[in-house]
């Protein structure tokens, strides 16, 4: 039966349709219909399903039925266009859809196409030929069988991370497959797990494939697999999924999980939990059907349009960062070097190893310090050496790349040297002193810091133009961001160098004016000193602990306190105070808790957390307790107001680049928007500030 194309739908001006072309493949058990689907356009741009893709899909269908009707043919089967299956949802026409009306019948449509997959009157084929996301692995699901591809990667349902479910059938059809335990790590866990994907390998050990085939011949193996199962050559066996004990454990599970991680705050999660419970009983009809409800109804709320918006600054403003110089003037990069060789400086010098791929030296006030350094480095290359992630050859390679010296004239012939000492004005500016006498006028000098100010450290060099602040989150290896801090006398050359390095690195860059704690630091202390603030006026530990659960966030503020740690957590607040002293404090019960060198904060009694006793013995507290909300409020008033600050000073250019700084510096979650969006929509940004951070309609619903 032919699908309808929705008279509440067109395709959105901008969709880059994705085709389905059928041709018949004779096969030993008889012909199929081989549907390929291909936006014309290379790998960089992966195949979608916008209403266009879908009224594409649904007229390839059209011509299955009609042969299968004719008897021309025993089997069909779908792939993509080389290395891509397809990722899923075209989002850009997202945003239009103005009504309840419109998302229902676009869920609808969605199932009502990829369910012909599964409901032929003969056998289905998915061949996973590459990346295969969201409604791209959904479409997979809906064919009788699967095959993929050893190179295909990635392999996920990532909805949940936009404040969305897998609505065209994952959420029903993935759990009946492999089973909910399995299922919801996929659907729910890996999502909230920045974004984790899967390997063609893991999909096939999932039983998400039904087997599994090198690259190079991966078409031809698949069309002589299915031939051999149509004949009945070969036979596939699934799993016994266990739909009673085993069902209900893993949904009891996962929704202990996401109340410790969200609290109730992401809808789409506990939504999508609730889908994959019911899939247990419900029929094939009864299951599209919650799916169509649940999915328009996410995508007329604001979180999605707040996940959505994240979306689009992760995956496009994160990879042409706003006012980056030309990528013409970056000078080349044959040698770095490192003054330090503590845990930082041994991080960086194993990153810009691997990805640089040029020596590496470091330096320290002796060779006890370099080599524990470089121990810290060869330990690293061994662990990931021993879990296959390196061959022996590279990681030979790598350790040949790092090495140490006591003497600095060692970065005599470096392009650039990076400094990631102790975080004291004085000391960062004797260091730049003296690498300056050594090395060349054109070499970059960076400066790890992550408060202090870059062009104070510059001024009294005979080139401060060369001196660019670049800050990296701790780990280094796992952080994304990395904030590029142009100081007075910065030139774009030294500027362009800075942001190709980051590129090479991997990392995404955001530039920030060289302003106390650029933005990640600036913002958390302000918010967090908010919350600390009331602890010491007396508001109780598990109420200022839990105060901003509502937001699901990804630690709770004291946890996140000790992650850091007290003595770099006092550091940053003292430095934010002295520039900033009507705005920023300074707690004295973290400067008490630092002299009595206390690292650990917290105690746990199975999941409640609580003070530790050497805490309680040098903390002391007003008598002036807060509530949770009011805790909560005074936090985001605060963060507002630092915002608009912010942005008043230039320390960025929009919005934007604040958000996409929280994201990815400080893992805020994408249903805020990164926070902007969030002060939106609550009206604090109107009520503290007098105006919107953005627009209505963008990260929101246009009213």
């Amino acid at each position: 039966m032919a699908s309808v194309i929705p008279a509440l739908l067109t395709p959105a001006p901008d969709e880059v349709v994705t085709a389905a072309h059928v041709r018949v493949v004779t096969l030993a058990a008889g012909p199929i219909a081989l549907i390929t689907l291909d936006n014309g356009l290379d790998y960089t741009k992966p195949n979608t399903f916008g209403v266009g893709g879908l009224t594409a899909l649904a007229a390839a269908l059209d011509d299955v039925d009609a042969l299968i009707a004719e008897g021309s043919i025993v089997g069909v089967a779908i792939t993509g266009k080389p290395f891509v299956f397809a990722v899923g949802a075209d989002l850009t026409g997202v945003p239009r859809l103005a009504n309840l009306e419109q998302a229902q019948a676009l869920a609808a449509f969605g199932h009502d196409v990829f369910r012909r997959l599964g409901e032929l009157a003969v056998p289905s084929f998915a061949f996973i030929n590459g990346a295969a996301l969201g409604g791209g692995l959904e479409v997979a699901l809906h064919c009788t069988y699967r095959t993929i591809s050893s190179a295909a990667y990635p392999i996920a349902l990532p909805e949940v991370s936009l404040g969305l479910v897998p609505g065209w059938g994952g959420a029903y059809l993935l759990p009946r497959l492999i089973g909910a335990p399995d299922a919801l790590t996929l659907i729910v866990a890996n999502p909230l797990r920045q974004n984790r994907m899967i390997s063609a390998r893991a999909a096939a050990e999932l039983g998400i494939a039904d087997v599994r085939f090198d690259g190079g011949n991966f078409l031809v193996d698949s069309l002589r697999w299915a031939s051999d199962v149509i004949s009945g050559t070969t036979t596939v066996e699934r799993r016994n999924v266990d739909l009673d004990g085993e069902w209900a454990a893993a949904v009891a599970a996962a929704r202990g999980q996401l109340d410790a991680i969200l609290h109730g705050a992401a809808p789409a999660a506990y939504q999508a939990l609730e889908l994959v419970d019911a899939a247990r009983t419900r029929t094939r009809d009864e299951g599209f059907g919650a799916e169509d409800e649940t999915l328009a109804a996410l995508i007329m709320s604001e979180e999605f349009r707040s996940g959505l918006y994240s979306f689009d600054l992760v995956q496009r403003r994160a990879k042409r960062p706003y006012g980056a110089p030309d990528k013409s003037l970056a000078r080349p990069i044959t040698k770095i070097g490192i003054v330090g060789a503590g845990l930082m400086a041994s991080q960086l010098a194993l990153l810009f190893a691997q990805n640089t791929n040029v020596p590496v030296v470091l330096t320290d006030l002796d060779q006890e310090r370099i080599d524990k350094g470089l121990g810290y480095v060869h330990q690293e290359i061994d662990s990931q050496l021993n879990k296959g992630k390196l061959s022996n050859d590279r990681a030979n390679r790598l350790r040949g790349l790092v090495s140490g010296s006591a003497d600095i004239s060692a970065f005599a012939d470096a392009d650039v040297v990076i400094e990631a000492v102790f975080e004291e004005l004085s000391v960062k500016k004797q260091v730049f002193a003296q690498v300056e006498s050594v090395v060349s006028d054109t070499c970059l000098l960076l400066t790890n810091t992550s408060a202090l100010s870059v062009t104070k450290m510059a001024e009294n060099l005979m080139h401060p133009e060369r001196v660019v602040g670049l800050h990296f989150f701790n780990p280094v290896a796992l952080m994304p961001l990395v904030e590029i801090a142009r100081a007075e006398h910065t030139d774009d050359a030294s500027l362009a160098t800075a942001f190709a390095l980051g590129r090479t690195l991997k990392k995404s860059c955001v530039l920030v004016n060289d302003r106390p704690g650029f933005v990640v630091n600036r913002l958390l202390t302000r918010f967090l000193g908010e919350v600390t603030a009331a602890f010491d006026e007396g508001t109780p530990f598990d109420v200022v602990e839990h105060a901003l659960d509502p937001l699901g966030l990804p630690m709770s503020p004291f946890l996140l306190l000790q992650l850091v740690g007290p003595a770099i957590a006092l550091h940053t607040s003292q430095t934010l105070h002295d520039a900033f002293p009507d705005r920023f404090s300074v707690s004295e019960n973290q400067r008490a808790i630092v002299n009595a060198r206390i690292g650990t904060l917290l105690d746990w009694d199975g999941p409640v957390s609580r003070l530790t006793d050497q805490v309680n013995a040098v903390v002391t507290v007003g008598t002036a307790p807060s509530t949770a909300e009011q805790v909560r409020q005074r936090a985001l008033d605060a963060v507002a107001q630092e915002a608009r600050i912010m942005l008043d000073e230039g320390v960025v250019a929009e919005p934007q680049d604040l958000d996409l700084c929280m994201l990815l510096g400080a893992g805020w979650p994408f249903h805020l928007g990164g926070i902007t969006p969030y002060l939106d929509r609550t009206g604090t940004s109107e009520r503290v500030t007098g105006t919107r951070f953005l627009p209505v309609g963008i990260a929101s619903l246009r009213g």
